[in-house]
């Protein structure tokens, strides 16, 4: 067997030992390739190229409410109309209306007129008065408060004038002051607001400036002017409404017109009845 050695291995045994190492040589290569195959398929699976980290755990997202259509806004109310003054309420063609427009241009009709519901007014004064009842209680108020306002006290000087008593006044300042005098202090018959039964000319007591543009700068004209409309009296002939109305400045001289015209002249900042009612001046008879 030493010999054996020797002489080296004989050729069975040299095949054998060749078969073994090859087949172990394929095991070899077999379980690298499954190794490297297996590393292949897992990267293949995966779906990554390259190097991989961990992806994070996914939330689920909440499903998505729509939106509450909003409420189509309301339409807002149209404003309501403020109210307008009614300027139809009274005529200013009937004589016995308290809105009866009366000047050179518009004589009563007819022009002898009268009012059925004259009274006695219970205030002092120079010359008896008589107003038709509205304007008789209207003014008794209006002297009332005066009083309790001022301490002071007023009176009438004139109040309604008939027909033919106004051609008595208008005939008497003819002769004294001819006739562009006349017409521009005092009424032709039947234009007269004195014959409305309406109208009432104040003065201070004790007397004033009576039937003087100067009763204007008293304290009794000063307080009528700024407070007759409270009580539905008018202010006739402004100072500087002469073109206007055709007469002269008369602070004396109010006319009844009811409180709620009075308080929307006062308000509007209107000053005569031909502006207010939209009528042709009169500053001269037609």
């Amino acid at each position: 067997m030493l010999e054996q050695s020797r002489r080296g291995a004989s050729p069975r045994v040299r095949r054998r030992r060749t078969l073994v190492a090859a087949t172990a040589g394929l095991l070899v290569i077999a379980g690298g390739g499954a190794v490297i195959l297996g590393g292949l398929t897992g990267r293949a699976t995966s779906g990554d190229t390259g190097p991989t980290t961990s992806a994070a755990p996914t939330e689920t997202e909440p499903a998505i409410t729509p939106a509450e259509p909003r409420p189509s806004p309301s339409a807002s109310p149209d404003p309501a109309a403020a109210p307008t003054f009614d300027r139809e309420a009274h005529s200013i063609d009937d004589p016995n209306s308290i809105w009866v427009v009366v000047d050179k241009l518009r004589p009563l009709n007819p022009t002898d007129y009268s009012p059925g519901d004259l009274v006695d007014v219970p205030v002092p004064f120079q010359n008896k008065p008589q107003l038709r009842q509205e304007a008789s209680d209207a003014v008794v108020a209006l002297f009332a408060a005066f009083t309790a306002e001022t301490g002071l006290a007023l009176q009438s000087q004139s109040a309604f004038r008939s027909f033919d008593a106004q051609t008595r006044v208008y005939n008497n300042d003819l002769v004294n002051l001819g006739q562009a005098g006349a017409d521009l202090s005092t009424a032709r018959p039947g234009t007269s607001e004195h014959q409305t039964g309406l109208t009432i000319d104040i003065s201070a007591q004790p007397g004033e400036c009576s039937l003087n543009a100067c009763f204007a700068d008293t304290p009794h004209g000063q307080w009528l002017a700024a407070n007759a409309w409270r009580f539905g009296y008018l202010l006739r002939y402004p100072a500087d409404k002469i073109p206007v109305t055709g007469y002269e400045f008369e602070p004396w001289h109010f006319r009844y017109i009811g409180i709620d015209l009075a308080t929307e002249m006062h308000n509007t900042g209107v000053t005569t009845l031909e502006e207010f009612f939209g009528l042709p001046a009169a500053p001269s008879y037609g």
